[in-house]
């Protein structure tokens, strides 16, 4: 179980994470917190019904890690058409779509936070099915934002980042996408077993 998940009884997964591990996930996570940015929660004596019915943004993020988390609905090109659509498509989804990947990585947090440290200082995390969708999500979002920052492209295959030289200011980055890539590999594979 060393560093990758395997599956429980009952749907849920467990991984073996040592303090170092611990700490890298809940920055990650802390990190896609504050890149996500707040809740639009309602203001004391607001109408929480209203908040909920809140329009969103109608631009895409100019952040381009953010444009990666909250894509276009549709491939708008030059058709005026197709960009009145995926702003109004936008504007009706991303507070939701904000909202649930937050919950994602508070999950993460709250999660690494309840760990109880062995002798060594790792602990064993269990996740239930739910919590495991969750964590998916998440691992998902901090590996689009990193590859976003590391111009990861869907054509690369990823060979020059295994190549970097050690002093490249890139390979912490490197390093954390690779294995944030092999937990979400290894969660996969448990929720699909």
């Amino acid at each position: 179980m060393a560093g990758y998940f395997e599956a429980l009884p009952g749907g849920g997964a467990a991984v073996a994470l040592d303090e170092v591990e611990i700490a890298i996930l809940r920055s990650l996570s802390v990190q896609l917190l504050e890149l996500i940015g707040p809740g639009d929660e309602p203001m004391e004596g607001e109408d929480p019904l209203a908040a909920l019915f809140a329009e969103g943004p109608s631009e895409p993020p100019a952040d381009p890690a953010l444009a990666r988390l909250f894509p276009d609905a549709y491939d708008s090109g030059e058709s005026d058409e197709l960009r009145a659509s995926a702003a109004e498509f936008r504007r009706f989804t991303e507070n939701d779509l904000r909202a649930r990947k937050r919950d994602d990585a508070l999950a993460v947090v709250r999660a690494l936070d309840a760990l109880t440290p062995q002798g060594d200082g790792g602990a064993v995390l269990k996740l239930t099915a739910d919590d495991s969708r969750r964590w998916l999500g998440a691992l998902n979002d901090l590996r689009l934002t990193i590859g976003t920052r590391l111009e990861v492209t869907d054509e690369d295959d990823g060979g020059e980042l295994y190549r970097l030289p050690d002093d490249d200011p890139r390979k912490p980055m490197v390093m954390a996408y690779l294995w944030l890539g092999g937990l979400q590999e290894t969660l996969v594979e448990t929720l699909m077993a």
